[in-house]
């Protein structure tokens, strides 16, 4: 069983760096917008599981921006840390930058937040651990984290059956 102490934002932090290769990029020799999304949700998933010591599931994309492209011959970095925590699932931060490791330009690329529901042995969402507050920085996160699950929840009310609302509001 996962342990239920609080942990700190930067335990869990998760830092990746794409290499752009030709089958990554799309005839203009940008990188595919699907491919940055599958590197963004496997380094928040792996946030989530280091936050949660449990397997995670993509719950929902709320939040994905493109900037700006990265071009093959370029790089991918990537930066997760959970922003907000709540009983069983985990709001993730990510930011993607491009760089031209030539000439260490970086620029930006994605900014995206996911939300992940951490799963039992069973599969059923399992409770996390809380997010120490030990910053204002972080304790704003968290604020502003539940402010956008607050939202998230009110839009879904409508279209979601009431067995399903558990997966929701966890």
């Amino acid at each position: 069983m996962a342990s239920m102490v609080p942990r700190p934002q930067p335990a869990s932090t998760t830092e990746m760096t794409e290499y752009v290769l030709p089958q990554h990029a799309n005839a203009l020799g940008n990188v595919f917008g699907g491919q940055i999304m599958a590197w963004v949700d496997l380094c928040a998933a792996i946030t989530a599981q280091r936050h949660s010591g449990r397997i995670a599931v993509t719950a929902f994309v709320d939040d994905l921006k493109f900037q700006m492209p990265v071009k093959v011959g370029e790089v991918v970095r990537l930066r997760a840390e959970v922003a907000a925590v709540f009983r069983t699932s985990m709001e993730i931060h990510v930011v993607a930058e491009g760089e031209d490791s030539r000439s260490g330009r970086r620029w930006p690329c994605v900014d995206a937040r996911l939300t992940f529901v951490a799963i039992d042995d069973e599969g059923r969402p399992t409770p996390v651990p809380a997010l120490v507050l030990d910053t204002e920085e972080v304790r704003r996160s968290q604020a502003e984290g539940e402010a956008r699950r607050a939202g998230r929840i009110e839009r879904a009310k409508g279209s979601l059956a009431p067995q399903d609302r558990d997966t929701l509001t966890g």
